[in-house]
């Protein structure tokens, strides 16, 4: 957790970014072969795009968007935020490449294996501009009916496991914790359901057992009586980066006061986004959870700044685990980051 000590957020935000941009400008250039230019070295101005539309999940990781609106955040910077709800972050990658999305919130799977497919080569390919969220235990737990014979891994052999997308961070994690538990994931079958959907899909048999964020695990522990099976976020993949913040490099050519004044706004977000009073009320507006579950919920990390050596960990994980055929170098993806 990092809290505020001495120099304000702002200014530390800035001066990270600052020196970072400078390797960023030397070392990393587009897929194209030209250098890009940074968002926070472009000269201060006006800000070139007032209203953005922002895709997010009704889930504890965005925390620090609402936790911006409500604080005002965004309004100092001049800039007006449209939340568009998405099914996860593989969802968003569509939205990024047609522009009916300015930014995203994603996970780092979706927007890693996204780029190294091309499929955003038309747009200047994708960039990384905020880090959203990192893992801590039972923040990423496997769930099964209170009275189901699954009671532990072993027991997910052969079973049907609801995620929200496939080829992201829940499939990922889910593979390398069971192989971490002695259980083959090739013989895990994966079925897509939108979170809020996964409770009632385990409760009425659709699926044997579903891979669940907050709020919506301490919701189906306690509406449900639902059971732990595995915790996603503990061996290989203990306190791994989750998600974070996308938009197009197009976009970040175009935008570029835009997409500094939304990183200064979400540098803050993120910063009190750790607050528990802070967000559990937002949880009852934003997730729709009561009060009592929002109370019960696990944080996991807000990270105040993008760093391109603890995304890396992501890359390699996804080679290891085939969801990427060859090594990929993330810095080439980051905009404003410290370690590029």
């Amino acid at each position: 957790m990092t809290r505020r000590v001495g120099l304000s957020a702002r200014r530390i935000f800035g001066v990270v970014s600052a020196v970072a941009m400078l390797a960023v400008v030397s070392g990393c250039g587009l897929l194209g072969g030209a250098e890009e230019k940074p968002a926070e070295a472009a000269a201060p101005g006006k800000i070139e795009k007032a209203k953005i539309t922002l895709g997010l999940l009704p889930i504890l990781d965005v925390a620090s968007v609402h936790v911006a609106i409500k604080k005002g955040y965004f309004k100092e910077e001049g800039l007006e935020v449209e939340p568009k709800i998405i099914q996860g972050g593989a969802a968003a990658i569509p939205g990024l490449i047609s522009g009916d999305l300015d930014i995203s919130f994603g996970n780092w799977v979706s927007f890693i294996s996204a780029e190294t497919k091309g499929v955003a080569k038309d747009v200047d390919g994708l960039k990384l501009i905020n880090d959203g969220y990192q893992a801590k235990p039972e923040m990423f737990l496997i769930l099964a009916k209170s009275d189901s014979a699954i009671k532990s891994p072993k027991d997910l052999e052969g079973k049907t496991i609801a995620i929200n997308t496939f080829n992201n961070i829940a499939e990922l994690t889910a593979k390398a914790a069971l192989e971490a538990n002695d259980v083959n994931p090739a013989n895990v079958t994966f079925k897509e359901f939108p979170f809020p959907d996964m409770e009632a899909a385990v409760q009425n048999g659709t699926v044997d057992a579903a891979f669940m964020v907050e709020p919506f695990i301490s919701r189906a522990q306690r509406a449900s009586g639902q059971i732990t099976v595995l915790d996603a976020a503990s061996g290989p993949t203990d306190g791994i980066p989750i998600a974070g913040y996308g938009t197009t490099g197009k976009f970040v050519k175009e935008n570029p006061n835009t997409v500094a004044a939304f990183q200064r706004a979400m540098a803050k977000g993120q910063r009190d986004a750790a607050d528990r009073p802070t967000v559990e009320p937002l949880l009852v507006e934003y997730a729709k959870v009561d009060k009592e579950t929002a109370s019960l919920v696990h944080f996991g990390e807000f990270p105040t700044t993008l760093d391109a050596t603890r995304l890396q960990r992501v890359a390699d994980l996804m080679e290891t685990y085939k969801l990427l055929e060859t090594k990929f170098d993330v810095k080439t993806m980051l905009v404003g980051a410290s370690g590029s």
